[in-house]
C-alpha cells in the first residue's frame, strides 16, 4: 500500500479525526480536554483521534500550558508543513498555480499564459512542468503533496471530470481534465467550478468562521455563486449551482446580470461612451480585448475619472441586486467578493453590496450579513482549489445534495 493510501485508509477508519483537525486548525492552540467539550466526544475517543493524527504528524504539541490548578494541559497546534494542496485556476488569459500548505496559507505560486486559444495537452504538460519547478522553489517533498484542484469556468461534469460548456474556454469542452492532470502528475485531481472553490478557500482559511450560511461571489470572465451551508458545499443535483450571470434582472434595461454588470458589459459600455466623444483619460485596448479593457475602466476609476467611476458604480449597483437577492433567498450570514474582476475596484464593489444588503436584507431584525473582499481576491479560485484537495484528504465533509 503506498503512503497515501495508507493515509487515505486510516482516515476512513477514525472519522473523528477530521473533527479534530478541523477544530485544531481553526481554534490553535487548544487543549484535548477544550476538544472533548466543544465536540462531545468522549476523553477516549479524543485521545485516539489526536494520537493518530501526531502520528501522521498533522498535530504537535506546542511548549504551551494552561493551568487550570491541576495538571497543567498540553496545547495542540496544527504542523501546516505536513501536507500541502496544488491549486490550478484555468482561464482563457491566464492560469494560476498555487501551492498552500495545511492551513490554507500560500507557499508559492506561478502565473502562466491563458488557455484560450492552446492545445489542451500542450497546457496540461506545461502545468505538470511548473508544478515540478514550483514544488523545488518551495523545497517541499513531493510525498506531502495531497493532490491538484483544478477549476474552471463554465458547466463542468464533475463525474467525467470534463468541461461541458465554456464561453471562454471552448477548446476545452469535452476534454477530460481531471484526468488528463492526474495523469501527467502522478497525482489525485478534483475538478470544480470556480465560485465553488473560492467559497472553500474562504471557509478553509477560517475567515468565515461559525458561519452557517456562506455565499463567495465570484466574478472573473463569468459571475458565479459558491454556497457553503454549514461547512458544507452545496452542489445541487448536477454540482453545476451558482451560475448567478444568468440571472434575469427587472431592471428597465432588462439583461441578465452578466449582461449589466459583468467585465464585458462593463467594457462595451466604455469603448460606445468614449466613440461617443465622452470625456476620458482611460486607455482601451488596441484589439478591443474586452478583459483589458474592464481593468483599464476599473484603474482609471479608483484614480478619478468620472466617466469610468460611473461605469464601475453602475456595474456594482446591478451586482448589488443579485446579491441581495441571493442574501434574502438563502437568509446568509456571511458574503464575500472574490475573483480577478474585483482586483483593482473592489472597494467600489464592496460598499456597493454592503449598503444594499444593509437596507434591503430580510432577517435583518435577526442578524447580520458579513460582507468583506476575499483575503485572496484575484486568486481566490487557485487558492480554494488547493483547499478543496486539503479538506478531502483531511477532513472530509459530506457534500449538500449532488456531488
Amino acid at each position: 500500500m503506498s503512503e497515501r493510501s495508507g493515509r487515505r485508509a486510516a482516515r476512513s477508519t477514525t472519522p473523528s479525526r477530521g473533527l479534530v483537525l478541523d477544530l485544531v486548525r481553526t481554534r490553535a492552540p487548544i487543549s484535548r480536554v477544550e476538544l472533548a467539550g466543544i465536540t462531545g466526544l468522549t476523553q477516549a475517543a479524543i485521545s485516539h483521534a489526536v494520537r493518530s493524527l501526531i502520528d501522521d504528524g498533522l498535530l504537535v504539541e506546542t511548549d504551551q500550558r494552561t493551568y487550570t490548578g491541576g495538571k497543567p494541559r498540553v496545547l495542540l497546534s496544527l504542523n501546516p508543513r505536513a501536507r500541502c494542496g496544488v491549486g490550478v485556476q484555468l482561464g482563457a488569459d491566464w492560469i494560476v498555480l498555487v501551492l498552500a500548505d495545511a492551513a490554507g496559507q500560500v507557499i508559492a505560486r506561478a502565473r502562466l499564459r491563458g488557455a484560450r486559444d492552446r492545445d489542451p495537452d500542450e497546457v496540461v504538460a506545461h502545468v505538470a512542468g511548473e508544478l515540478d519547478v514550483l514544488l523545488r522553489a518551495a523545497a517541499v517533498d513531493p510525498s506531502a503533496v495531497v493532490g491538484i484542484g483544478v477549476v474552471a469556468p463554465g458547466a463542468l461534469d464533475l463525474v467525467q471530470g470534463a468541461i461541458l460548456v465554456s464561453r471562454s474556454l471552448e477548446r476545452w469542452q469535452g476534454y477530460a481534465l481531471r484526468d488528463a492532470l492526474a495523469a501527467a502528475t502522478a497525482l489525485p485531481v478534483l475538478l470544480d467550478n470556480d465560485a465553488t472553490a473560492a467559497a472553500i478557500g474562504e471557509f478553509w482559511s477560517g475567515r468565515i468562521a461559525g458561519s452557517l450560511a456562506h455565499c463567495t461571489l465570484y466574478m472573473g470572465a463569468s459571475i458565479g455563486a459558491g454556497i457553503v451551508v454549514g461547512g458544507s458545499v452545496y452542489r445541487g443535483a448536477s454540482s453545476n449551482t451558482g451560475p448567478l450571470g444568468r440571472m434575469r434582472l427587472h431592471r428597465p434595461d432588462g439583461g441578465t446580470v452578466e449582461d449589466l454588470a459583468g467585465p464585458r458589459a462593463v467594457a462595451a459600455r466604455a469603448r460606445e461612451a468614449v466613440a461617443g466623444g465622452r470625456d476620458s483619460a482611460v486607455r482601451l485596448s488596441a484589439d478591443g480585448d474586452p478583459f483589458l479593457d474592464f481593468t483599464a475602466v476599473a484603474t482609471a476609476a479608483v484614480h478619478g475619472d468620472a466617466l469610468c467611476r460611473d461605469l464601475i458604480q453602475e456595474s456594482a449597483d446591478y451586482l448589488a441586486d443579485a446579491a441581495v437577492t441571493v442574501a434574502n433567498l438563502l437568509d446568509l450570514d456571511s458574503l464575500v467578493l472574490a475573483g480577478p474582476s474585483f482586483t483593482t475596484a473592489g472597494a467600489i464593489y464592496l460598499r456597493a453590496v454592503q449598503e444594499r444588503i444593509a437596507a434591503e436584507f430580510f432577517p435583518a431584525a435577526r442578524h447580520d450579513v458579513r460582507v468583506m473582499l476575499s483575503g485572496q481576491v484575484a486568486d481566490a479560485a487557485a487558492v480554494g482549489a488547493a483547499a478543496l484537495v486539503l479538506q478531502e484528504e483531511l477532513a472530509p465533509r459530506h457534500l449538500v445534495a449532488g456531488g
